[in-house]
């Protein structure tokens, strides 16, 4: 397995203002690619984010790797980790569920009773959310902050979302309620490890390795 050494996965700071240009040519790039829409920011949007603390980004020996964001909506009663991105040559090694690990606990830590949810077409990302302990839900589950649903205004894809009155689009809504948990205490239900417990063991423990493809060829008879 290949390995990719000196890969830092952060809370971004006002000293990665210098990156927003790339992460948003990197979700361009990565839209095109897949033919679905992952929603551009404005400069100013992005370099806020960064500046206030509320971001995620690795860097390898300082160069750009990967990036995401957290939004609060509905007074607060909603966070979404969004604009998870890893630049393509850096993929297959788990930096992905690293910086969604990172930006789950941040969230947890800035906003620990809210609820956190995402919007994704992509499989991956719907494996590392259910790792983290989210559920597929509907678009009813989420927030209704109109701020958030005009976010989507940059995704090729709103045409279908406007269609649809905001009830389902090409992406699947994902949702973690921090009342689970405590709903599973107050049953008497027995959990051996919290969902941030379950966070912490998806960091790598031995650095960015490329992982095998979840696919297995069959061997010949």
């Amino acid at each position: 397995m290949k390995e990719i050494k000196n890969m830092k996965v952060v809370v971004a700071g006002e000293e990665h203002v210098k990156y927003v240009d790339e992460i948003n040519d990197a979700i361009d790039e990565a839209s095109k690619q897949r033919g679905t829409g992952i929603a551009r920011r404005t400069f100013e949007y992005l370099a806020s984010k960064i500046t206030d603390g509320k971001a995620v980004i690795a860097l390898h020996d300082d160069k750009f790797a990967g990036f995401c964001y957290i939004e609060s909506w509905g007074n607060k009663g909603f966070v979404a980790n969004s604009g998870l991105i890893v630049v393509p040559k850096y993929r297959g090694y788990g930096l992905a569920k690293e910086i969604k690990r990172k930006a789950f606990q941040l969230s947890r830590k800035k906003y620990p009773e809210a609820k956190i949810f995402g919007l994704t077409t992509g499989l991956a990302v719907m494996k590392i959310n259910h790792e983290l302990g989210y559920r597929p839900v509907t678009f009813s589950e989420l927030t209704t902050d109109d701020q958030f649903w005009n976010g989507c205004k940059g995704c090729v894809n709103y045409d279908i979302l406007e269609r649809m009155d905001r009830t389902k689009c090409l992406c699947t809504g994902m949702l973690y309620d921090p009342a689970w948990e405590k709903t599973a205490k107050k049953n008497g239900s027995i959990r051996k490890r919290s969902l941030l417990d379950i966070a912490h063991k998806l960091k790598p423990k031995n650095g960015f390795k490329k992982q095998k493809s979840e696919s297995v060829k069959k061997k010949k008879n």
